[in-house]
């Protein structure tokens, strides 16, 4: 017989009964019951219930057992009786009688339970996540997103893409955020950077000749961290076609993601046939943001016109000043309590907002603390925009600016869909958002900036570039979206120097900058680029929404905390001074802040 096991904890069955097996692993839960004793062994593959009498030798060692503790136990399979079968375990149906006994390691005091599905402290749960691992929602989702990796990477090589890898320590690229940087010893005083994604490499291996590339890529970012994004690094699905149009990529990638969410969707919705497509301009719009829920009802309307010039001063004077009125219309809401409005209000209010306005139509007539301010053709109209109707009531978001007017007006709908319990949770609605602005205004210093990917292919190119406002340039840019969370970015690519240079000119690169920053991929641009594009969607991500949780911590097997620092390994630490010394490098910290 082994000196561990025969068989997993997950394995025992009927037609085992009778079998003398040997199982190792973690003591789950004990449990004494007079004169029997249960113990309920873990191990990777599920749980087992082994049994022991109390007249039994062993029955001092196993009793001594600590919850988490590795053991080995050997003994017979018998079948339960019927009252005693468990229908929540697959190895429900029988327990194994214990004759050998053996402690392998033995556990502390633990710091929380392991068997018990408590909510812990954070920070406890980081600081012994191997612990926290052993839970069996922690547990499964580490496996679910191994799966989710291996259906991703059999659905793109059954597409023709070719696995590669792509440096680690490579140079600073306007990324959009702070890179990792990695002193060098062998070149005093310059830095190697960690990729925050692999763009320029993976352009470059279409350059080379490669027709479809991908990779399950790290990434490093220096951001602080949200419930969608750990901080440090992460890992996407980086991909790259030669010779594509931007339908060429959705059709590559749309059958990837549509298939692995279905795959372990666990009965929950995905969507059907093509992704939708939306321009950038039309979310804004109707949706609020750039990375809508779909599986809410609500639409969000330009109903500026309804109160231009009208007896309400207020939305009138925002009008007047170019600036812009959203209405949001909610179905039967009209005979809810005046507490519902107020509620809204109130929640307007705390995220720095006058409040909420509303009109409310019962029947033919309008109330509300605005309706007064209307006459029957302004009502009218804004029953025509806003789509409603009676019994519904129609929200409002004013501002002389219009991107925060639609971003507050999508913050609005989301929490109106949460509220009216609007939004179905067993669906997945993906969406493209497409036609992004090539450029922006920053809004601090002035300028025009790139409001994406600096290295997409403007639509319109060079022409675009030298006759038109460069606010009003689109680019080939795209993102992929499901259920309110962005995915990924992806472009079609600038391939071509002159649009190169042109491009960043604008956004105050000088040619000089172009060449020093990106020199590598530009001097490959000259000696002959296909047509390529891609995108890279998120591997944390796309498990987060698949495990149905709320944090992307909960998918990543050791996170970091909201503050980068990782409570188990103890990172970051302090450095050895002659490692510094032999990097060449000396702190300048900032002073320490006195307390008071």
């Amino acid at each position: 017989m082994h000196a561990y096991r025969t068989h997993t904890c997950g394995q025992m069955r009927r037609e085992h009964v009778g079998q003398t097996v040997r199982l190792s692993g973690w003591v789950h839960r004990k449990r004494d019951h007079g004169n029997l004793l249960f113990v309920d062994l873990r191990d990777h593959y599920g749980i087992t219930q082994c049994v022991l009498d109390t007249s039994s030798p062993l029955f001092a060692t196993v009793e001594g057992f600590r919850p988490e503790s590795v053991v080995t136990l050997t003994g017979r399979v018998v079948a339960r009786e019927a009252e005693t079968v468990n229908t929540k375990l697959p190895t429900g149906e029988i327990e194994v009688r214990i004759d050998e006994a053996l402690l392998q390691s033995a556990a502390d005091v633990l710091p929380f339970q392991v068997a018990q599905e408590e909510d812990y402290p954070e920070e406890m749960r980081l600081k012994y996540r191997f612990l926290d691992l052993r839970t069996e929602r922690l547990h499964a989702n580490i496996v679910l997103r191994s799966n989710v990796i291996a259906s991703i990477r059999r659905r793109m090589i059954e597409q023709g893409f070719t696995e590669f890898q792509t440096p680690i320590l490579t140079s600073s690229s306007p990324e959009g955020a702070r890179d990792y940087l990695v002193p060098s010893r062998l070149h005093p005083g310059k830095f190697y950077a960690l990729p925050q994604a692999p763009q320029q490499f993976k352009q470059l291996l279409m350059v080379s000749g490669f027709d479809r590339y991908f990779q399950i890529a790290p990434c490093f970012r220096d951001e602080d961290a949200r419930a969608d994004r750990s901080p440090g690094e992460f890992y996407q699905l980086d991909f790259e076609m030669s010779f594509v149009t931007q339908d060429d990529v959705f059709d590559a990638i749309e059958p990837v993601l549509a298939g692995v969410f279905r795959e372990f969707a666990r009965g929950r919705k995905v969507t059907e046939g093509r992704f939708p497509r939306i321009p950038y301009d039309e979310a804004m719009l109707k949706y609020g943001s750039d990375k809508p829920d779909l599986r809410n009802p609500l639409l969000i309307a330009e109903v500026t016109e309804v109160f231009a010039g009208s007896e309400f001063k207020v939305f009138a004077g925002i009008a007047a000043s170019g600036g812009t009125v959203r209405a949001i219309a909610v179905p039967k809401v009209a005979d809810r309590p005046r507490s519902f409005f107020d509620k809204l209000n109130a929640w307007a209010q705390g995220e720095g907002a006058p409040g909420l306005g509303y009109i409310v139509f019962e029947g033919e007539q309008a109330k509300g603390p605005i309706a007064k301010f209307l006459d029957a053709g302004r009502l009218a109209k804004l029953r025509e925009l806003s789509g409603a109707g009676p019994g519904d009531a129609v929200f409002f978001v004013a501002d002389k600016k219009h991107l925060p007017a639609a971003k507050f007006a999508g913050a609005a709908r989301r929490r109106l869909g949460e509220e009216l319990e609007l939004i179905p949770a067993d669906e997945f609605r993906f969406c493209w958002i497409v036609d992004f602005p090539m450029y922006e205004l920053d809004e601090e210093t002035g300028k025009v900036d790139f409001s994406h990917n600096p290295f997409s292919m403007p639509q319109g190119g060079l022409e675009a570039l030298n006759t038109k406002d460069p606010l009003t340039i689109k680019a080939f840019q795209y993102d992929i979206v499901c259920n309110g969370v962005e995915l990924s970015s992806g472009a079609i690519r600038n391939h071509l120097p002159e649009i190169m240079y042109r491009a960043f000119e604008i956004a105050g690169y000088t040619k000089t900058d172009v060449e020093t920053r990106f020199g590598g991929m530009l001097n490959a641009f000259k000696f002959g680029a296909p047509p390529h594009g891609g995108s890279a969607p998120g591997i944390d991500r796309i498990v987060m929404l698949l495990a149905d949780e709320p944090n992307i911590r909960e998918v990543v097997a050791f996170p970091m905390t909201q503050g980068a620092v990782d409570l188990l390994m103890q990172a970051p630490n302090s450095v050895d001074p002659a490692r510094l010394k032999e990097l060449h490098i000396k702190h300048d910290l900032p002073p320490v802040k006195k307390k008071d």
